[in-house]
């Protein structure tokens, strides 16, 4: 997250060039995790992880990188990653421009294609004339983002030029409210489709100045950082992931005594009251905008009453490149539509969200399935089912897979004739409003009853105690599946008193499930652990949480955050058995 990878891209769009971004930021023994060619490359990428099928998938003649990450306790070096990775690709690419961070210079070898970033800059500069604007076809693609780490196979997702920059222009003032002239902060990663859309894209063509940032809500070196920026640049709109608000409330983190590239004694602090809010003045942040996963509504209340600003939740996928459902905000706040805690917002422009249901169970109820194999149909206002667009797809959307067709047409329009399937479960209330609950296969069938996990999620959650938490769905003889819960609980939170016990944890979130969803939810088996398995990006790997409990492999993404966390889980698992705490 550097200001040259911003360049990188603007310079590709420039001359017609097409550019793949992939997140970085690993250290050499997690990028083989999965694969023996687990590399860092791509077609012209700053900081960047990928698997070598990618690299022969895409083809780049350029590729660009920095000598280094910088993470909150390390320094990462990628040329090596690079080198690697490049000796075990057939494709080669003919020149690789380093950007030499401070934090780390490196020797180059102009021979093997290595030119440094900063030396071709000053060539460039000392030329007559500079590259000219390349006219293209709307049609033709922008960029390359291969996606989902978290759900399956890595898949290129083509982005056009003509329709992004239509959606991304447009979203600006009628979603985020935001005109000419205003600051907005996406807190996301140039390497995730947030990155490119609303730090990159979507304020530079509407004329907004944006704030690109390196670091994290917390740590970084407080959790006062968000505020600080705020203050500093007069933010008027923040977007930033559920996950990252919620780490600024309830996590532990550490605060950094100096600004040295490899920080040291940290000492943990949290703010659930807020106190780092006070320190700031954030008068001019009119909106928060939350993406990436389902907000609870424990963390939209708290921070609408803590910013005094409405909180936005909405949702949206690296296919779509802009948000499919959300509560505008618009530029005139009379014409503002209202946010509803526990949903995403009502469909954009454009978009025509339905839910796909075989029964017609209401999701507040019974779930009984009464035929397994019916084909979808369309499903009234409150039922739980499968989240689809109805074609045609607005400007703006992918409209085919990289090298893919085959596998679009498969993995995306096969499921119900006529539909795009989303992959994830909610429905839609009679007014209109879109509740996101997580992916299809987040939703377990158990003894005969379709429950949303993410409904228990969000009963969990509630609990005093617990900051966050997920559910996922462990194969039963009897029932078929069960739920099974993992929680984090707050940092003033212990279970090591005669009123807090493990057994009366668990009793209260099994009472609070039957009480609000059904005595045949199941929820009897709860762990509490140090913190869950995610992305990058904040997103809770449930598949890698669904693996341990089943005793299935564990494919661990090159995308984890921490993958020592895996292991500690595991360990959790098999020490306390199918029970828990």
């Amino acid at each position: 997250m550097i200001p040259q990878a911003v360049v990188a891209m603007l310079a590709c769009a420039r001359i017609g060039a097409v550019h793949s971004v992939v997140f970085g930021g690993f250290a050499a023994s997690e990028l083989y995790v999965d694969v023996a060619t687990t590399i860092f490359s791509a077609s012209l990428l700053p900081e960047v992880t990928l698997r070598a099928k990618r690299i022969e998938d895409c083809q780049p003649k350029v590729i660009v990188t920095a000598s280094c990450g910088v993470e909150p306790s390390r320094i990462v070096s990628y040329k090596p990653l690079l080198n690697e990775a490049l000796s075990k690709c057939k494709h080669k690419a003919s020149t690789q421009i380093i950007y030499q961070r401070p934090e780390q210079t490196l020797v180059l070898d102009p021979e093997k294609g290595d030119r440094d970033w900063e030396e071709e800059v000053a060539s460039a500069e000392r030329m007559e004339r500079t590259g000219e604007c390349v006219d293209v076809a709307a049609r033709d693609p922008l960029y390359l983002l291969y996606t989902s780490g978290s759900t399956g196979a890595p898949k290129g997702i083509v982005r056009e030029n003509g329709g992004h920059a239509v959606a991304v222009n447009w979203s600006m003032p009628n979603i985020f409210g935001v005109a000419p002239g205003d600051v907005f902060f996406c807190s996301s990663d140039i390497g995730w489709v947030v990155g490119h859309s609303f730090i990159v894209y979507g304020p530079l063509l509407h004329g907004c100045t944006t704030v690109l940032y390196e670091g994290k809500p917390v740590g970084t070196p407080d959790a006062g950082a968000f505020w600080r920026i705020v203050e500093e640049y007069k933010v008027k709109v923040l977007s930033t992931a559920p996950t990252a608000i919620r780490a600024i409330k309830v996590c532990q983190f550490c605060r950094f005594q100096n600004h040295d590239s490899m920080p040291k004694a940290p000492e943990k602090r949290a703010d659930p009251d807020g106190n780092y809010v006070k320190q700031y003045d954030i008068s001019s942040l009119k909106h928060l905008f939350l993406a990436g996963e389902r907000s609870d509504p424990d963390t939209v209340v708290h921070f609408s009453k803590l910013l005094n600003v409405p909180v936005r939740d909405n949702y949206w996928q690296t296919e779509t490149g802009f948000p499919i459902t959300a509560p505008c905000a618009f530029t005139h706040p009379s014409d503002s539509t209202p946010p509803k805690t526990g949903s995403a917002g009502p469909p954009i422009p454009g978009y025509d969200v339905r839910v796909l249901s075989s029964t017609l169970s209401e999701h507040t109820h019974d779930h009984a399935e009464s035929t397994t194999n019916s084909k979808l149909k369309e499903a009234p206002p409150n039922v739980l089912g499968n989240l689809a667009l109805k074609l045609p797809l607005p400007p703006g959307c992918f409209m085919d897979l990289w090298n893919g067709t085959d596998k679009f047409v498969k993995g995306y329009l096969s499921k119900s004739e006529g539909y795009l399937d989303l992959t994830d479960a909610g429905w839609i209330d009679s007014d209109g409003y879109v509740n996101v609950m997580g992916r299809t296969d987040d939703v377990i069938n158990t003894a005969g009853h379709r429950l949303s996990t993410g409904a228990m999620e969000e009963i969990v959650s509630a609990h005093p105690m617990v900051a966050e938490c997920a559910v996922v769905g462990a194969k039963d003889a009897m029932k078929g599946e069960v739920a099974v819960g993992f929680t984090v609980l707050k940092q003033s939170s212990t279970l090591s008193t005669p009123t807090h016990t493990p057994e009366k944890l668990i009793k209260e979130l099994r009472s609070a499930v039957r009480t609000q969803i059904g005595a045949f939810a199941c929820f009897n088996h709860v762990y509490v652990l140090e913190k869950l398995p995610k992305t990058r990006s904040g997103k809770v790997l449930r598949r890698v949480l669904r693996a341990i409990v089943n005793g299935e492999e564990v494919v661990v993404p090159p995308t984890i955050e921490d993958p020592g966390v895996v292991e500690e889980i595991e360990g959790v698992v098999r020490g306390k058995g199918l029970k828990g705490v």
